[in-house]
C-alpha cells in the first residue's frame, strides 16, 4: 500500500492540492472500507489527475476551516502562524485517536451514528495512525492542531461518516482528554526511569559495602556515615517522587470527554461508557471544570520539579566529589567530557547538566502557574500554551533520570582518598558526647566537655583519639579507659543503633529492604 508522502513542492503543503494529493495516496487502502450505501471513496487514477488539473488554478486559496461557516474572510498568514499548535501538539496523536475511537463507539451505541459509520470511522482512524507511525503523514499548519489534522484526513479518507465524529464533542473537551491520557502514560514512563535510577544507586551501594565517608551539614564536616546510607537517602527521596506521581495520576484519572465546549450537550450521550473505555475512574462531574481544569498539569509539573530538585542535589554532590579538592569519586571516560583548551581536564558534565536542567523543569511549573492564574472560567485559548512546558518538562526529566543512572553505574569511589580524608573534622565528637551521656552526664554538660576537648585538639593539631586519658581527665574526671571504644570513625559508626541510623546493622537492614523491593539479584 502506498502511504501519505510529503509532497516535494512546498506549495502542496498548504494548498487544496495537498488535500487531494493525500486522498489519492489513500485510494488503495480504502477499498475494504467501502460499503454499498456509500459511493467509492476515491475515483480512478485518470479521474484523480483530472481533478488535480481542476485544482491547479486555485493553489493559493486556503482550505476552508472546519469552523469557518460564519466567517467571510480567511485569517491572515501571521494569525495562522501565531495560533497554530500542530508544530508541538501532534505528539498527542495516539491519544487523540484513542479518544475518537471511544467517542465513535459511544455515539453508535447511543444511536447517534450507525454501526456502519462507526466501523468506517474506526478503520479510517486505524489507517491514519499507521501512516503517522510510519512518519509519512502530512501535518498541515492551516489545519491548526492535531485534532483538525486527523479529522480532516479522516474526511479525505472515508468521506461523510467522518463528519459525524465530532457530534457531542468540542475541541475543548477533546484536547483535555488527550492531555490527561498523555500525562497518564508519561507518568508511567517517568516512574520506570526512577526505578532504573534507584536500582543503579543500590548497586553502587552494594559495590561499596562498609565504606565510611564524611557526612556534612552546612557543607562542613559533621559525622561519619556509611556511603550506603547516603546513597539510600536518595533512593528514599526517589520513592517519594514515585508516590507523588502515582497520587497525581489518581487525581487526573477522570474523564472530561462529553463536557463539550463547557455546558455539556442535549444529545443522549453516555459519558460513563467513554470514561470506562479509556480507562478513567469516572467522568468529571462538572462540565465547566472539565474543560477549564489544568490542576492535573500543575500537579504533574510540581512533582517533576521536586524530582528535578532531588536530581540536582545528587548532581551537585557528585560534581563536588569529582573535584580535585574532594577526589572522592572518579567518573569513567564514558560519562565524562574534556576541555577544548585544557588538555588535562576531565569534567563530570552530565551531572552538571542535570543540575542545570533542573531550572528548566522548575521554570515550566512557574510558566503554567502564571499562565493559569488570571483565567476566568471556562476554556480560554491561553491554555494552548500548557503543552510546550509540559512536553519539555517530561522530556527533560526523562533525560535527567537516564543520565543520572548511567553516571551512577560508571563511577569509582576512591576508597584510599576517602580514608585519608576521614580524620579531619572531628567526626567522632558527637559520639564522644553520647559516651558522656551514658556515664550520666547531662547532654548540655557533655556538649561543653567535648567542645573543650576539641579546642585542645585544635591547639595541639591532633585528633580526639590522640588525646591521652590524662588529657581528657584534665578536662573532666568522668573519662575512663573505655572512652577509646568511642573514638575514631569506625568505632563511631559501630555505636549508631537507632532505627534508620548509619550504624552497620541498620544500614544492612535498609539495603536488604531495597534489594528486595527493587528485585535486584
Amino acid at each position: 500500500m502506498r502511504s501519505l508522502l510529503h509532497p516535494h513542492d512546498p506549495i502542496l503543503s498548504s494548498s487544496p492540492l495537498s488535500r487531494l494529493f493525500v486522498a489519492v495516496q489513500f485510494s488503495s487502502s480504502v477499498t475494504s472500507l467501502r460499503c454499498r450505501s456509500q459511493p467509492p471513496v476515491m475515483a480512478s487514477s485518470a479521474a484523480s489527475v483530472a481533478r488535480l488539473s481542476e485544482l491547479d488554478g486555485s493553489l493559493k486559496r486556503k482550505e476552508e476551516k472546519l469552523w469557518g461557516g460564519r466567517f467571510e474572510e480567511s485569517v491572515t498568514d501571521a494569525v495562522e502562524r501565531f495560533t497554530e499548535s500542530i508544530s508541538f501538539d501532534k505528539q498527542l496523536y495516539k491519544h487523540d485517536i484513542m479518544g475518537s475511537k471511544a467517542h465513535a463507539a459511544m455515539l453508535a451505541h447511543q444511536g447517534l451514528i450507525t454501526a456502519m459509520d462507526r466501523d468506517r470511522i474506526l478503520s479510517g482512524l486505524d489507517e491514519i495512525e499507521r501512516i503517522i507511525d510510519a512518519g509519512k503523514f502530512v501535518w498541515r499548519m492551516d489545519r491548526e492542531d492535531v485534532h483538525m489534522n486527523i479529522e480532516a484526513a479522516l474526511t479525505d479518507l472515508i468521506g461523510e461518516p467522518a463528519k459525524k465524529l465530532h457530534t457531542a464533542r468540542s475541541r475543548n473537551d477533546q484536547v483535555v482528554t488527550d492531555l490527561r491520557l498523555w500525562c497518564r502514560d508519561a507518568i508511567d514512563r517517568i516512574i520506570a526511569r526512577i526505578g532504573h535510577l534507584q536500582v543503579a544507586l543500590v548497586k553502587l551501594a552494594m559495590k561499596n559495602e562498609g565504606l565510611i565517608v564524611p557526612g556534612y551539614t552546612h557543607l562542613q564536616r559533621a559525622q561519619p556515615v556509611l556511603l550506603q546510607h547516603l546513597l539510600l537517602a536518595y533512593v528514599e527521596q526517589l520513592e517519594r517522587d514515585i508516590g507523588r506521581l502515582n497520587n497525581c495520576k489518581d487525581r487526573m484519572n477522570f474523564c472530561p470527554l462529553g463536557a463539550c465546549a463547557l455546558a455539556g450537550t442535549g444529545l443522549p450521550i453516555d459519558r460513563f461508557m467513554t470514561s470506562n473505555a479509556l480507562g478513567f475512574t469516572a467522568p468529571m462531574r462538572n462540565s465547566i471544570d472539565a474543560v477549564s481544569d489544568r490542576d492535573f498539569v500543575l500537579e504533574f509539573l510540581s512533582a517533576n520539579s521536586i524530582i528535578a530538585m532531588h536530581l540536582s542535589r545528587l548532581g551537585e554532590e557528585w560534581v563536588l566529589w569529582a573535584s580535585e579538592e574532594f577526589g572522592f569519586l572518579t567518573p569513567s571516560d564514558s560519562v565524562s567530557t574534556g576541555s577544548s583548551i585544557m588538555p588535562q581536564k576531565k569534567n563530570p558534565d552530565p551531572m552538571e547538566l542535570v543540575r542545570g536542567k533542573s531550572s528548566r523543569v522548575i521554570g515550566s511549573l512557574v510558566t503554567l502557574l502564571v499562565l493559569c492564574k488570571g483565567l476566568p472560567q471556562a476554556y480560554n485559548r491561553d491554555l494552548q500554551e500548557d503543552k510546550e512546558p509540559l512536553f519539555d518538562s517530561v522530556k527533560t526529566i526523562l533525560g535527567m533520570l537516564e543520565v543520572s543512572a548511567e553516571f551512577a553505574l560508571n563511577i569509582t569511589l576512591n576508597h584510599a582518598k576517602i580514608a585519608k580524608a576521614l580524620p579531619a573534622g572531628y567526626l567522632d565528637a558527637t559520639t564522644l558526647a553520647d559516651y558522656l551521656v551514658k556515664k550520666g552526664v547531662p547532654f548540655r554538660t557533655s556538649h561543653d566537655i567535648v567542645g573543650r576537648s576539641v579546642a585542645l585538639c585544635v591547639a595541639r593539631n591532633c585528633q580526639l583519639s590522640g588525646l591521652s586519658l590524662n588529657d581528657l581527665r584534665g578536662i573532666d574526671p568522668v573519662f575512663e579507659e573505655d572512652v577509646y571504644e568511642y573514638l575514631g570513625v569506625e568505632n563511631s559508626i559501630n555505636k549508631f543503633s537507632s532505627y534508620g541510623s548509619t550504624g552497620s546493622e541498620c544500614v544492612a537492614e535498609q539495603l536488604h529492604h531495597w534489594i528486595s523491593k527493587l528485585q535486584i539479584g
